[in-house]
């Protein structure tokens, strides 16, 4: 859909909204990814929660995907994610020309530097686009709930004491849905000199950033959505393939054998993990024996369900290229007001304690306590009530990924997201 114009050419003047559940449904929840997240991350989540809210007013679920989804190359995926036993032509479009494989044609890695605009896509840009969205799914007279998963419950606490034009964000909202993720201590904060030094620093550098260090952007979700493929459509066949690969990190490379979804378990567990911990999953373990080893389901998160979450197409579930600046705007915008850094970096944060919609927050072990601490501290501010609120703790039992993909019967976001959108968010009489 369109957005309202932002630097660079207008062909980006647009995200692209995943929709699941009956058009006719009186409420929507709208969902916002987290850092190099994609729409794809709330497939589970969606599919879930539609089947709950099947009733007379009916609920639909929202997924964006921001307007750096318009520069992906995602066609061969998802030709691959249709067609079955496509495994190799993928690979080779994607990875293995840079291995010696000769595909007619393949695929072009990106040059930053024709993307000197998406350094201002920050903050200003994320939320000017998803009220566009809000207002979209407001048609009719629908009720709207925010929410987001890590970076995005950033954005959404962002959102409602955001002034668009004299409107206070808040005003457009029925409730409020945090995994994860938020402000006010949640994660890193900066103050004036720190930002100062970050917009210095993207002004030389690349606007996307590299989750895999030293290689380039798009690498990260490269290697998750080719992982995530061969996990789903060849599960137990060896990972041949993608264990020869020259190009794999040494650190996502078992030193034996191992099977597709072995390699993509093990790549995402907690315990066996190199990544960074948001892109963590509490789901088993590689197998004592075996040659090649498989995965050994053994935590909330089955590797079934990474596959599905990371193998899908349309949409995906990384973004490719993250802008830089989204990070650098979410830690100035830490403190929820218009202090001196939120001044400098533009944004609009002038409404927080006029804010008064219930709060859903559910924190894992991946902040130790920071994101339900910051709940609180958002309570306090504003005119949200503890009673309108819904403070979870799925820590120690859950890491970052597992609230939106982990298996029904033991995910503690879903148990509790159910009654507080029933009886609290959208039987609550706010939101215009």
């Amino acid at each position: 859909m369109h957005t309202p114009p932002g630097p660079g050419p207008a062909r980006f003047d647009r995200v692209f909204v995943n929709e699941f559940g009956s058009p006719n449904a009186r409420r929507v929840l709208v969902l916002m990814p987290g850092t190099e997240g994609g729409a794809g991350d709330f497939t589970l989540t969606a599919r879930y929660l539609e089947r709950q809210f099947n009733g007379v007013h009916g609920l639909q679920v929202w997924a964006i995907d921001r307007r750096t989804q318009a520069l992906e190359d995602t066609a061969v995926f998802e030709r691959t994610a249709a067609v079955r036993h496509r495994l190799q032509r993928a690979f080779d479009y994607y990875l293995g020309w840079l291995d010696g494989a000769n595909p007619p044609r393949h695929f072009q890695f990106l040059d930053p530097s024709q993307f000197p605009f998406a350094r201002q896509w920050g903050m200003k840009v994320a939320l000017r686009d998803a009220h566009a969205v809000v207002k979209r799914a407001l048609r009719g007279g629908r009720k709207v709930v925010l929410g987001g998963h890590s970076l995005g419950a950033s954005l959404t606490l962002a959102y409602a004491a955001w002034d668009f034009g004299g409107r206070p964000g808040y005003k457009d909202l029925s409730g409020m849905v945090l995994i994860d993720g938020g402000l006010l201590g949640s994660f890193d904060a900066y103050d004036l000199a720190q930002a100062k030094q970050a917009i210095s620093d993207l002004r030389g550098g690349n606007p996307f950033a590299q989750l895999l260090p030293g290689l380039p952007a798009e690498s990260a979700g490269l290697f998750g959505e080719i992982a995530g493929l061969y996990a789903m459509q060849a599960a137990r066949a060896s990972a041949t393939t993608l264990q020869g690969f020259s190009l794999i990190p040494p650190a996502l490379n078992p030193p034996f054998p191992v099977t597709n979804q072995g390699l993509l378990g093990n790549a995402f567990d907690r315990d066996s993990s190199p990544l960074d911990a948001d892109l963590h999953a509490n789901a088993g373990s590689l197998a004592s024996s075996g040659n090649p080893r498989d995965w050994v389901d053994g935590g909330v998160t089955s590797v079934r369900r990474i596959a599905k979450t990371f193998g899908q197409e349309p949409p995906n579930s990384i973004e490719w290229y993250f802008p830089r600046r989204l990070t650098i705007d979410t830690n100035g915008a830490d403190q929820l007001r218009q202090n001196a850094v939120a001044r400098y970096l533009g944004l609009r944060l002038m409404h927080t304690r006029q804010v008064d919609l219930p709060l859903y927050a559910l924190q894992t072990d991946l902040t130790h306590g920071h994101v339900l601490r910051g709940a609180r501290r958002f309570i306090q501010r504003s005119r949200t009530t503890q009673s309108e609120s819904t403070l979870v703790n799925a820590d120690p039992r859950e890491s970052h990924l597992d609230p939106i993909i982990a298996d029904p019967g033991h995910n503690l976001f879903f148990k509790t997201l159910v009654p507080f959108l029933r009886h609290q968010a959208f039987a609550s009489s706010k939101g215009k």
